[in-house]
């Protein structure tokens, strides 16, 4: 007669010790999140303030360069194809409908402000205005195909609309018009460029609009889309946020050299402004005329 024998052998406690930091490393491997390469301001500040958001959540993320910086429709593509995870642009419906944004401006609105580049010995021109009716007696030069221009042709202002970004300069220095209106953080750099023109800084005005720049994530990342939010909103809360907007050496030069306060105020209405922005919520945005030291 034979006999069989089965056993069941009990894995040993180092199998399971083993197994058990495998598990552990698969939940403590930081996630990789791939954003374009890039050191100007806008790129610099934009993945600064994401790996601040990210830092508040207990999961770990690893941001990676891995894409070179290129057109925003390329970068959108990429998006949506799942070849890059995370982008930054001032929000438009457009951009709404092919990605999910983060409905919080990375840069609490500042980009919404715009002063006026003139030509030196022109400031007289400009000393009266006080209303939108009043800024019309002035023209504007702006690019043909900003989405600025759009916002300046829809409250009826004189628009001067050229092809050629750098032609601006020389145009406004031979008074082909008026003013050119800049981000509050532009203009001083732009007239260092270009140091034989007589270009000046409008003393008085401060336009603005809403305009929203957002982080934007693929569709169907809403995983990724609502760490984020966490992560910024949590940094909104405890602080953190508005210490690294005002630490950003661009929000310092704009603080030291435009007197936003001081200036006068003039509205515009953003007609392609998307339905669900956050307007009324005053904690996402920068109030100039509240700003202390």
């Amino acid at each position: 007669m034979f006999r069989i024998y089965t056993t069941t052998r009990t894995p040993r406690p180092a199998f399971w010790f083993i197994l058990f930091l495998f598990c552990l490393s698969l939940e403590t491997a930081a996630k990789p999140l791939r954003v374009v390469e890039g050191s100007n301001s806008i790129e610099t500040y934009a993945r600064g303030l994401l790996t601040l958001a990210l830092s508040k959540l207990p999961e770990k993320f690893e941001i990676e360069q891995t894409i070179a910086s290129n057109s925003e429709e390329r970068m959108v593509s990429m998006v949506m194809d799942n070849q890059l995870d995370v982008v930054w642009y001032a929000t438009t419906n457009d951009l709404e409908e092919r990605l999910q944004p983060i409905r919080i401006c990375i840069y609490r609105g500042l980009l919404g402000y715009r002063v006026l580049m003139i030509k030196k010995g022109t400031q007289h021109k400009f000393d009266a205005i006080q209303t939108v009716e009043d800024l019309k007696r002035v023209s504007l030069g702006q690019g043909r195909f900003w989405a600025d221009t759009n916002v300046l042709t829809a409250n009826n202002l004189n628009v001067v609309k050229v092809l050629k970004y750098e032609g601006l300069f020389y145009m406004l220095d031979g008074d082909r018009f008026d003013a050119f209106p800049r981000g509050a953080h532009e203009p001083w750099s732009e007239m260092q460029r270009y140091p034989k023109l007589a270009l000046d800084v409008e003393q008085h005005l401060l336009i603005s609009y809403t305009n929203p720049f957002y982080f934007f994530v693929n569709k169907s990342n809403t995983k990724l889309a609502a760490d984020i939010e966490r992560g910024l909103r949590i940094a909104i809360e405890d602080g953190s946020f508005n210490e690294y907007f005002l630490n950003d050496p661009t929000v310092k030069d704009v603080m030291a050299k435009a007197n936003l306060k001081n200036r006068t105020l003039i509205k515009l209405d953003n007609p392609g402004l998307p339905k669900k922005t956050p307007v009324d919520d005053a904690s996402l945005w920068f109030d100039p005329y509240s700003f202390t030291e």
